[in-house]
């Protein structure tokens, strides 16, 4: 079987999953039975030898035995493009795996997507490996890892500690008072620094502390058991800190450094666009969505946006999930493949005969392996629920959950585990955006949640108790940016909504914080200076250059609030909502009014809200503009007030005459004649 250009090999392992070859190449359209194999990777492993060898892309639809699978392949024929997908835990071993014939179809179709490659930057350790602990443990480790790599050992309070009779590894006593960097580029800053000393006796002693010492490294090994060196340090790639009172963690820590030698590549997991960032604009802040989110401090102001150190990052992706103008981007795949897995996943599924679909989004670390455990040892997952893996679950938004339900899902449930502790704010802001989206539509709640738990009975306890609802699906093309793409399923489904009690919902109220809205303008108060549309980003607020106007586009507006900050008057404030109205696509004019012309020569210069508010704020309060005369020159253009001011004489500019330059002879000539003139008067 075909799908695209990939050749399929499916098998039933075994007789454990019941698979129809005639209704499979149905349901993927293949236009023909699918053959079904029972034992791929063993009696007919000449069969998948065959299909390699042809060099066309092939999918296995095994996973179990992968490796020995691209082994053969790397023998026969490595220029093959091969990759595998997981029927068997995902659908066929189940206790509805008989049902389950739509969801395999879909999970094919999916597979067999291409997935574009991302880019990488290489990261290079020589083997400098510093050891931070708070007694003889540190420097066991340090032995042991000094066979591979160039150790130093840093004590932070070291008492009662025997000198080594062999000074094998370098001892220094001090304290890490800050840590920055990554594998191959650690930069730390050590107070009450100090060698051992080599004569040492019976403890281990140091010469005199300094204050302020700095070093660098490749590799962190952290024994202390104290406050970790950098945030969401799990992540931070060559820092490693497990309990030492473990020697199973600690053994595993060492194995692991001492493969930390050469290069190696890191994927770039976000693209950053900075011209479409809203972080601030002339020193004022809007946006900090992704600051406020950022577990590992990967993400940092950088003048009028912010930047982000691909070095630092570690993939969570919250800052894409939160951004509102698609600055930050995930790339691991792109959006794009993403929302293109989803609708393969959804159309595939309804064409096969699927209903009621659910989506369980996963990573294929823990998501997986529970995964694995529910086929395994309880019921599997439900024929409905199709699982939907993803690099970090922390990485998906409002577009992801509007798409899916726009695409005919139920319910999203997204399951996070251990990795996730701490990352998770972003994840729950918009959920919290979608259930709000959701329920307002006449959706009801509960259709986006998160699944926290280690135990698979209890994931499948939840999975197996969501209620087989239905949504009208809209299989539409999700084309352009993420903002877009999320106001094309929500458009899609406020127009399929549930028909509410009242009137359709029209416009719909959003909570604080949401990246859609308009800004509400004071027109009484505004004096059309304008300082918004200059301080808005993404061109929601708009002028006009042949009359005073402000304009506000809706559809822009992500509700960064520099317009809020920057206008002079404080007559802005935001509104988050979302308005299905066919007027808030387009430039709605805000506040308009004739221009102010010179009263010497009639040219428009200004507006006239501005004009009066400078009259009644200086005239006659401000010494240039003290007289009435004065204060008519505000009323005037730029070259008629220049004009006046040398036509009416008063130059308010003029220095006067100049000081005469005085000398030293001056001064002794002057004191000479006071001398004289007071003797003078002495004698008289």
């Amino acid at each position: 079987m075909k799908i695209g250009d990939r050749t399929v090999l499916v098998c039933d392992c075994a007789n454990s999953m019941t698979l129809d070859g005639a209704a499979l190449g149905k349901a993927c359209g293949a236009g023909s039975a699918v053959t079904v194999h029972t034992q791929l990777c063993r009696a007919q492993l000449d069969r998948f030898e065959a299909a390699v060898a042809t060099g066309q892309p092939l999918l296995v639809a095994c996973t179990q035995e992968a490796p020995l699978f691209g082994e053969i392949a790397a023998e026969v024929a490595p220029d093959t493009p091969l990759t595998f997908t997981n029927i068997r835990e995902r659908a066929g071993w189940s206790d509805e795996g008989a049902q389950a014939l739509p969801k395999i179809a879909a999970l094919l179709a999916e597979a067999a997507l291409p997935i574009p490659p991302t880019g990488a930057l290489t990261l290079t350790s020589q083997g400098t490996c510093l050891v931070y602990g708070n007694d003889d443990r540190a420097i066991e480790a340090g032995r042991e890892l000094a066979k591979r790599l160039d150790v130093t050992v840093l004590l932070t309070s070291p008492k009662d500690i025997a000198p080594p009779q062999v000074m094998d590894v370098a001892l220094f006593r001090g304290r890490i008072r800050s840590a920055r960097g990554w594998v191959g580029a650690f930069e730390i800053v050590v107070d009450d620094y100090a060698p051992a000393l080599p004569s040492s006796r019976g403890t281990l002693g140091f010469e005199p502390v300094r204050q302020g010492a700095s070093a660098r490294c490749d590799l962190i090994l952290d024994l202390t058991g104290g406050t970790p060196l950098f945030p969401d340090h799990k992540r931070r790639d060559g820092y490693l800190r497990p309990d030492p009172n473990s020697p199973v963690q600690v053994a595993r820590a060492l194995l692991e450094l001492a493969d930390l030698v050469g290069e190696f590549e890191k994927p770039r997991f976000v693209d950053f666009k900075a011209e479409l960032c809203a972080h601030s604009r002339s020193r004022k802040t809007g946006c900090t969505r992704c600051l406020d989110v950022c577990p590992t401090g990967a993400v940092a102001p950088n003048g009028d946006h912010v930047a982000i150190d691909p070095h630092v990052c570690a993939g969570c992706g919250s800052c894409a999930a939160v951004c509102p103008t698609g600055a930050a981007t995930y790339a691991l795949p792109p959006a794009a493949t993403v929302y293109e897995r989803l609708r393969t996943l959804l159309d595939t599924h309804r064409k096969a005969g699927g209903t009621a679909p659910a989506l369980l989004i996963h990573d294929p670390r823990h998501g997986d392996a529970l995964i694995g455990m529910m086929a395994r040892h309880g019921r599997g997952l439900p024929a409905r629920v199709l699982p939907f893996a993803l690099n970090e679950v922390t990485q998906v938004g409002l577009d992801l959950f509007a798409l899916a339900l726009a695409y005919g899902c139920t319910h999203v449930r997204v399951l996070t585990g251990p990795e996730n502790e701490g990352e998770t704010a972003g994840l729950a802001s918009q959920i919290g955006l979608a259930e709000a989206a959701f329920s307002g539509l006449g959706y009801g709640s509960g259709r986006v949640a998160v699944i926290d738990a280690a135990d698979p009975d209890a994931v499948a306890d939840e999975l197996w108790a969501l209620p087989p609802d239905t949504v009208q699906p809209g299989m539409f093309l999700p084309m352009g940016p993420k903002r877009t793409v999320t106001m094309l399923a929500l458009r899609h489904l406020h127009a399929v909504a549930p028909r509410l009690e009242q009137a359709p919902v029209e416009v719909l109220p959003l909570p604080p914080g949401a990246p859609f809205g308009r800004v509400a303008v004071d027109v009484a108060g505004c004096t059309l200076c304008l300082s918004c549309v200059g301080a808005c980003p993404t061109g929601a607020l708009l002028d006009n250059a042949d009359k005073p106007m402000l304009s506000f586009a809706q559809d822009a507006c992500v509700q960064c609030g520099l317009c809020q900050a920057t206008c002079p008057e404080k007559v802005i404030s935001l509104v988050p909502e979302i308005d299905f109205r066919d007027h808030a696509r387009g430039a709605v004019v805000v506040k308009e009014e004739e221009p102010f012309c010179c009263v010497s020569c009639g040219k428009p210069f200004a507006s006239k809200s501005s004009i009066e508010k400078i009259v009644a704020t200086l005239a006659g309060k401000h010494w240039m503009f003290a007289t009435p005369e004065a204060a008519n020159r505000i009323r005037m253009c730029e070259d008629c007030r220049v004009q006046d001011q040398f036509n009416r004489g008063d130059a308010p500019f003029s220095l006067g005459r100049p000081p005469v330059p005085r000398t030293t002879d001056d001064d002794l000539r002057e004191r000479e004649e006071a001398m004289q003139e007071a003797v003078r008067q002495k004698l008289t």
